[in-house]
């Protein structure tokens, strides 16, 4: 840079500081004493030499010792002067001063000097803002050096936010946080600390933002809180102080509830933020909110997102926070009751699928809920949940019954391990809900039941079948089609877990009182039941013959020729989910009632199928050609080798659907992808990739389908083998779904047997299949499939007579393979084991998860090389890598993990 003092000042400020540093103290006293007579007498020139000689001193300890002496005059009144030597400067001689500085800050080579650097420029840039002096051009410097190249610059533009956090307090809330994000993502990061210094007085701006600054400064928070949970470890209990109070809704009791009448506010008891005097009265419950509560709405929204994101990023940091848990389930279960009084005419006419209420229903809150207990499990859920719950349910008013027993389903899955202990309280509070004056709080009992079924499946059935079946097969009675339609739904998740034994009693009431809703005018009730209900009939009939098995035999003859007469007719468009469920149902029956009971009506159901499928294609219909390929296979089930003459008819269109290609599009970072029905997008090597998932959706259904055709039919499947394996060798590094890739490792030596047992088993086909499962294993990073290739492998294996069968490039080609899967196995615990207690405990559940697939992989690996040699040197390898897991079940822990189940 240009000189800005005159040479012989710089001469001479140069002896000055070398006498300073030297340590013969007569010399060092007289240098001090020049100093301050200097000072005293051209203050400007000589801070202004200072500065300059900072920047340009030969050596770093001159450049340094500069610096800090900088620091400490600057702000220094000298003697007899009420002014520090700052304020005394000229408006030109302080613009210079911070130009040098500016320039040390950017240009220094050295580390340490740097830091000096930084340290005198925070301190004028903070003493420069208490004088109503902003730096503007440090701003700008600061933002530029974090997007530097220079890793140096970089870690000098954090020191600097985090020194003087001024600079960022006055720009949008998003732009600061993409330059922190930057940052912590940066891959020579030293800037943790200084981010983590920065979050003290963000975080500290939140009680003074107003209502319409809260949601987006939260939102812009929530991903923070998600990736680098561990920033806001030292501010939780600063705000816990704060943020339920955004979440909780404000009580206000309005008028006492009677009787005859339970809701006398005619709204929701709870008003957040508080009602000003000229708005008592207004209620978010009645559907028309004002701006104020529209604005309220998202402040919750956004402070109880932000919650949830930092819970489910570090579940041990926030349970030990006491009153943390809490907070959010009491948030979630006051908001959940918040539900417009006058929809319920419009719910109960609603078909479930256009339900225009669902816009305004508080499913944010429930599923908060439901994340809550799988991110922090029962023991930090149950307590604060049931302190709140049992007193809903006793509340007059029907909503927040409504929201008692949807919180209990919400919790359900996360917190089943601990709720099983409590399940008969739990039973006992929920079915006498079955008898509420209100449907939409019977509907809500059906929806408890029938998650419960779901989460804590066989334990429920097999303890409580009784209570819950009486219940559920009285309000299958209901009044209501919405009622009894879900009481129909419930039954279904209770048939997914419940022994054959159990149900058997029961199975006349509840097919007596489905069949009455498909067709109630065999009854002589003479009502048209709504389509809607009886597309749930046919389902739960469908679940309950799979449940019954042959025993369904008995009711065959009663609901058979209802199926197949909807299959006749249901031919216009508004019947389509009737025809499907009806076509999914009659499998199903065939299934469990055998091919003696199915044979009679096989030819007619097959012709029916046939009509549907060779009419002409309608695109709007997208469900079809799903649930044809499924009900093709149960008649292949069903009917098992008199199926074969069927093949010419139903192997053509599923060749077809296996062998889609995935339908892929690439955007680039600065592009947004575009939200389309039936797509997912995923990130992959900083691109957003765009998956058609509806395709590859239906191209796993086509590969699981073989699988049943060629388990069932074995070597009667011989006409495709040579087809299907040709789609199968390449589909098991299909890596955008995994059911395919599973599927196809299902079907290599499914396709092998069948081809040896037909006598068309070839050479070609054997090598082939081997050493595509070879590549495959020698380059798999999914522990989980990997166990999938080497059971695979042993399969095949056994099917063509063991190692001798494979040419010898084939044996020693799988031995490396393994020997490479071994060592990178061996790599990855000797990884984990290195990392730091705290970061494996609060892992602890996804650690173990991971090591039990390793263990599953070592496991088949094992098989596979026992088939080789029962005493293969790898499988002392195999022990040694086995030995090297962290044994987290071992581990001694008071805190429960996350998910459960």
């Amino acid at each position: 840079m240009e000189n800005v003092v005159p040479p012989q000042i710089t001469t001479e400020l140069t002896q000055i500081l070398s006498n300073l540093v030297l340590g013969d103290n007569e010399i060092r006293s007289n240098a001090e004493k020049a100093v301050n007579e200097r000072l005293e007498q051209t203050p400007e020139l000589y801070l202004l030499a200072l500065t300059q000689f900072a920047t340009a001193a030969d050596t770093e300890v001159m450049r340094s010792f500069s610096l800090v002496l900088l620091r400490r005059l600057l702000f220094r009144s000298p003697v007899n002067q009420r002014l520090s030597l700052y304020d005394q400067l000229s408006a030109h001689a302080l613009s210079t001063l911070e130009r040098l500085l500016l320039h040390s800050l950017s240009h220094e080579p050295s580390v340490v000097v740097r830091r000096k650097a930084v340290d005198t420029v925070c301190d004028l840039a903070n003493n420069a803002m208490s004088r109503g002096r902003p730096w503007h051009a440090l701003q700008a410097q600061s933002f530029s050096m974090a997007e530097s190249n220079d890793a140096l610059a970089r870690e000098s533009a954090f020191r600097v936010f985090a020194g003087c956090p001024n600079l960022i307090m006055d720009l949008q809330t998003e732009t600061v946080l993409a330059v922190l994000e930057k940052g912590l993502q940066d891959p020579q990061s030293v800037e943790l600390a200084q981010v983590m210094s920065l979050m003290y007085p963000m975080l500290n701006t939140l009680p003074y933002l107003s209502h319409s600054q809260l949601p987006s400064f939260l939102s812009t928070l929530t991903p923070l809180a998600s990736s680098h949970p561990q920033l806001f470890a030292p501010h939780l209990h600063n705000l816990l102080k704060f943020l339920p109070g955004l979440i909780i809704p404000s009580s206000d009791p309005g008028p006492t509830p009677t009787v005859a009448r339970p809701n006398p506010a005619g709204g929701s008891s709870f008003v957040f933020p508080p009602p000003s005097a000229d708005e008592k009265g207004k209620s978010p419950a009645t559907g028309d909110l004002s701006a104020d509560d529209e604005e309220a709405e998202e402040v919750r929204k956004a402070a109880l997102e932000f919650m949830l994101s930092l819970s489910e990023a570090r579940p041990s940091m926030v349970r030990r926070v006491d009153g943390w848990t809490t907070a959010i389930v009491r948030g979630c279960l006051a908001s959940m009751g918040e539900i417009p009084e006058e929809e319920t005419t419009i719910w109960l006419e609603a078909d479930p699928a256009e339900d225009p209420t669902d816009d305004t229903y508080p499913h944010v809150y429930e599923q908060s809920l439901d994340r809550l207990a799988c991110a922090l499990g029962g023991k930090a859920v149950l307590p604060p949940a049931f302190s709140d719950i049992p007193g809903m349910l006793a509340s007059h008013d029907w909503r927040m019954r409504h929201a008692g027993l949807m919180a209990i389903a919400a919790i359900a899955e996360g917190t089943a391990k601990v709720m099983q202990n409590e399940l008969g309280r739990i039973v006992d509070l929920v079915t006498p809900m079955f008898a509420d004056p209100h449907p939409r709080v019977r509907y809500a009992a059906c929806q408890c039941i029938g998650q419960l079924c779901t989460d804590l499946e066989e334990v429920i059935q097999e303890q409580y079948h009784q209570q819950l079946l009486n219940v559920l097969i009285h309000t299958l009675e209901a009044p209501e089609p919405r009622v009894h339609a879900h009481a129909a739904a419930a039954l279904i998740n209770f048939c997914e877990g419940v022994e054959r034994d159990i149900l058997l009693p029961y199975l006349d009431p509840i097919v007596e009182r489905l069949l009455k809703l498909l067709n109630p005018g065999a009854s002589g009730e003479g009502k048209q039941p709504k389509r809607y209900v009886q597309e749930q009939a046919i389902t739960t009939l469908a679940m309950v013959a799979d449940a019954s098995e042959a025993t369904f035999a008995k009711h065959y003859s009663a609901i058979m020729p209802l199926l197949l007469n909807v299959l006749q007719n249901a031919n216009t468009p508004e019947y389509r989910k009737l025809r499907v469920k009806a076509m999914e149902c009659a499998g199903l029956i065939a299934i469990a009632v055998g091919r003696d009971v199915f044979r009679p009506d096989s030819a007619q159901f097959i012709e029916l199928l046939m009509r549907i499928q060779n009419s002409p294609p309608d695109p709007s219909d997208t469900m079809l050609g799903h649930y044809l390929i499924a009900t093709w296979a149960k008649v292949c089930q069903a009917m098992g080798p008199e199926f074969e003459p069927y093949l010419p008819v139903v192997m053509p269109p599923l060749l077809i659907a296996a062998s889609a290609k995935a339908d892929v599009s690439v955007y680039d970072e600065d592009e947004s992808a575009e939200e389309k029905d039936g797509w997912e997008t995923i990130s992959m090597d900083g691109r957003q990739v765009g998956i058609k998932t509806s395709a590859i959706e239906e191209k796993c259904q086509a590969f699981e389908t073989l699988v049943i055709y060629c388990s069932t039919l074995g070597p009667r499947f011989a006409p495709y083998l040579s087809q299907s394996l040709e789609l199968v060798l390449p589909s098991l590094r299909f890596f955008f779904h995994e059911g395919v890739r599973e599927a196809s490792a299902m079907l290599v030596p499914m396709l092998l047997h069948c081809g040896k047992l037909s006598n068309t088993l070839t050479h070609q086909m054997v090598s082939a299949s081997f050493s595509q499962l070879v590549n495959c294993i020698g380059i798999e990073n999914d522990v989980s499939f990997l166990a999938s290739l080497y059971k695979c492998f042993s399969d095949s294996l056994r099917v063509v007579g063991g190692p001798t069968a494979l040419p010898q490039e084939i044996q020693d080609g799988v031995i490396e393979a393994t020997k490479r899967q071994l060592q990178a196995l061996a790599d990855r615990r000797k990884s984990r084991a290195n990392l730091p207690a705290n970061d494996i405990r609060d892992d602890k559940e996804e650690l173990m998860l991971l090591e039990e697939m390793e263990d599953f992989a070592l496991e088949d690996m094992g098989k596979m090389l026992h088939a080789f040699d029962a005493n293969h040197p790898l499988l002392v390898a195999i022990s040694s890598v086995r030995e090297l897991g962290l044994h987290l079940g071992q581990w001694d822990s008071s805190e429960e993990g996350g998910h459960e189940g």
